[in-house]
Parts: structure tokens; sequence; C-alpha cells
């Protein structure tokens, strides 16, 4: 017996989609029906992938979006809504880092790795729950306004890691800010949930998995594996799914053990 989760009808915002987990999110989730809203910085990458996803019948849109400036995060919501309808999931995924020991943190690198991680994220979702909130409030009654706004964190942000201090330490806020908005947009129907994942083999650090430096880091995992950004698939149709109105301000951990 199947159990097929169907987002027909539902229109998903992801940010970060020009490559990495952020690009899987969208196919997964135009797999499952739903319009999918490219957001970013590199558009032609963008572009790539909404022709990728059209040419398997999906329905993908593209909108700059560079999450450090305030205009362009409302600017990108608005062009979203007016293009292809009101948002109903949020995959808040944009992210960034940098490697260094503490005592060589300069206050630019800290700003690089805030502005995009927590500011950045939390204003995304603020403008999309703005949206959300009010969309609830002048619903007739039995009206569909449920929202689901995913935000993605990492085992960073639950487990210390060396010399990637204000990466994990940005990540423990996008936890906690997970927390306080399914707090206060719970009522409203929507749910607000953190995905953390482990380890993940992407284009971005695949480089590093073969070094010796990663080699090593792989031996130490729990089951000496990365996982892959489909590893996440799962996860994030089920706290996007409407099913899963129950949940809410959850901090789930897919990190293949690594937190344990």
């Amino acid at each position: 017996m199947s159990y097929p989760i169907d987002l027909s009808g539902r229109v998903a915002l992801v940010t970060g989609a020009s490559s990495g987990l952020g690009a899987q999110f969208a196919r997964v989730l135009s797999r499952a029906g739903a319009a999918v809203v490219l957001a970013g910085r590199r558009t032609d990458r963008l572009k790539a992938l909404r022709a990728e996803l059209e040419a398997a019948d999906g329905d993908a849109h593209v909108v700059e979006l560079d999450v450090t400036d305030i205009d362009s995060i409302k600017s990108a919501v608005a062009h979203a809504e007016t293009e292809v309808g009101v948002l109903d999931i949020l995959i808040n995924n944009s992210g960034v880092s940098t490697t260094q020991k503490l005592v060589d943190v300069t206050p630019e690198d800290f700003d690089f790795v805030f502005d995009t991680n927590v500011r950045g994220a939390f204003f995304v979702a603020q403008e999309v729950g703005k949206r959300m909130v009010a969309r609830a409030r002048g619903a007739a009654p039995g009206t569909y306004t449920g929202g689901r706004i995913v935000n993605i964190a990492s085992m960073a942000g639950l487990r210390v890691l060396s010399q990637i201090g204000p990466y994990a330490m940005s990540k423990a806020a996008v936890i906690h800010m997970t927390r306080a908005m399914a707090l206060e947009w719970g009522k409203f129907d929507i749910n607000v949930n953190a995905i953390c994942p482990g380890y993940i083999d992407t284009e971005i650090n695949h480089h590093h998995w073969e070094t010796d430096a990663g080699q090593k880091l792989i031996n130490m995992l729990p089951r000496k594996r990365l996982g892959t950004p489909q590893d996440l698939d799962a996860v994030l149709m089920m706290l996007c799914a409407k099913e899963s109105r129950f949940i809410n301000g959850a901090i789930i951990q897919a990190d293949d053990g690594f937190g344990l």
C-alpha cells in the first residue's frame, strides 16, 4: 500500500535554490506537484534548474533574491506571489560558512555568516510569515490557510564543531528562531520546523571529502559515510505535507546518528 504526499495546488518558495540542497529540495517539491519558486542570486543556474523541472512537467519560476538585502527580500516575495500565487511553503535554505579558528575570526567574517544565516533567514521567514498570517486572519471559515515553513539549520547548531564557530553559532540561532516562530505563528495554522542535516556531500564541498582531512572526518562518523541531498527528501516532504499539521516547532536531526 503506497502513501503518496500530494502538494498539487501548493506554491513553494525555495531560497538558495541554485545548487546543492536547495536545488534538490526544489526537485522533490516539484515532483510532488507543487509550483516551485526558485530564489537566489545566481539566476543563470536557477534558470537552468527551471528548465530541468519544466522538462519533467513541473511548474517552476525564478526570482532573484539576495537575503542580505531587505528590499530584495520584499521584492522577491512580492514577485513570487504576483506571478505564481500566495505562498504555502517556504524552504528557508540560504546559508554560508567560513573555516578558521575562533581567534582568527574577523568582524567581516562574523557579519558575512550572520547576515545570511541569521538575519537573512529571519527576514525571509518574517516576510512570508506576515503574508501567511494576514491570509489566515482574512479567510472565510473552512478555507485552507495553513502554511509550512522549513528552516534549514545544521547539526553544527546542536553539537559544537571546531573551526566553524560562527557557522555553528548562526545555526543555533536558526534553531531558536524556529521555535520562536512556531510558538507565535502556530495559532494561524503555520507550522515552523527545522531540519538539521549532518555531513552531506554536495558540489560545493565534494572536493574536501577527497582530501586527507576529509577522509579522516568521514572515518570518524558513526557509519563512516556521508549523506546525499536525496537523503533529506523524506523529512522535507513530511514537514511540507498537509498531514503534518501536528508537527510544529520540531528540530529534526538528519545526520546518520552523528549527534548520538
